[in-house]
């Protein structure tokens, strides 16, 4: 697939490779968008990601039960190819790792999974596995400031005393535009730097220091300040050209609070209506908007993380997506419901 990197938004806190990298989507079901990317070492290490497959899934709602469960099959699909990719045969133990802090919602992604993972292991140890499930053990180890302890290197000595053949992560991750919080999912086989994407790097979990291979399964929960700075700026400059657009159009006098950006039309103003909107900011390119309300808020530690007002609703839903994708995707007997 064809793909180049773009580094304008590397300056922006992002975990997703989607948004540092221009690429369009593999293919569309429904509203729901799949992009697969592939990056190679040099790839990589422009946008500071270790090299390796990429999936996003993007979606509009998670909260109605219909869209739920068409994120959750799309979701359990992509991550069979991902683990076939990877050779995960159908008996391979798996780890299910759940990163984060159960105590902040934004941050509960992962202890959340894990508590709705379907775990067998146990039933293994004293007895024996129905055809069709696999060995699966999880935990949620917490974060180092509970526990003092770097989450890798706990993984390394759990690893190496039960001997996984594989793990899968998941974690909350940071996302440089607000229309993909809570709306994307990245699974990947590069491994994961917990932490990364608030400025909070922590040692890396990946097949380099493991040995074994690992998906990590993400979703962006928070959006730093710059972010929505920068795209209400954008939103102001579409919101001013539907204005322009419709002034003749008696309809869009009669309807209050239109959603332009689901528009089939395209409005757009040009450089000279831009200044005259926002005088000198209004010259400048959406990359020199975002460099510049980066370097204003970062110096000042104004550039905070933000999440959504219904998070702790939000954050139950996307747990459900994902461990019963999990569940469905790690144990071949258990099937979706329509």
């Amino acid at each position: 697939m064809n793909h180049e990197v773009d580094l304008k938004n590397s300056i922006l806190r992002t975990d997703l490779a989607v948004e540092l990298v221009k690429s369009t989507p593999t293919k569309q079901i429904d509203d729901i968008k799949i992009t697969n990317i592939t990056l190679n070492e040099k790839e990589a290490n422009e946008i500071n990601k270790k090299p390796g497959n990429y999936t996003t899934i993007e979606f509009e709602d998670v909260t109605d039960s219909k869209n739920q469960k068409k994120v959750e099959k799309i979701f359990s699909e992509e991550l069979k190819k991902l683990l076939k990719l990877q050779n995960i045969k159908d008996d391979d133990m798996c780890l299910v790792l759940g990163l984060g802090n159960e105590k902040s919602t934004p941050d509960a992604l992962g202890p959340l999974v894990v508590s709705e993972t379907l775990v067998t292991n146990y039933i293994y140890i004293y007895g024996s596995l129905d055809e069709g499930f696999r060995r699966v053990c999880a935990i949620a180890p917490g974060v180092m400031g509970e526990t003092g302890i770097e989450t890798s290197d706990l993984l390394k000595s759990i690893v190496k005393e039960i001997k996984p053949n594989f793990v899968i992560t998941i974690d909350a991750l940071a996302a440089s535009s607000v229309e993909r919080v809570n709306k994307t999912i990245q699974m990947t086989d590069a491994g994961i730097n917990p932490g990364s994407g608030v400025g909070n790097k922590r040692k890396e979990i990946s097949k380099d220091i493991l040995g074994i291979p690992i998906v990590a399964i993400g979703v962006p929960t928070v959006v730093d300040a710059a972010s929505i700075v920068s795209d209400t700026i954008k939103y102001l400059y579409d919101h001013f050209a539907y204005q322009v657009a419709s002034i003749n159009n008696p309809a869009s006098k009669l309807t209050a609070n239109v959603n332009y950006l689901k528009l089939s039309q395209k409005f757009k103003i040009n450089k000279n209506e831009k200044e005259k909107i926002l005088g000198m900011v209004g010259t400048l390119s959406e990359t020199e908007t975002k460099e510049l309300i980066y370097e204003i808020l970062n110096p000042i530690g104004y550039n905070l993380m933000v999440t959504p007002k219904e998070e702790d609703f939000v954050i139950a839903k996307l747990a459900e997506v994902i461990s019963s994708g999990l569940n469905s995707a790690l144990h071949k007997e258990i099937k979706q419901s329509k």
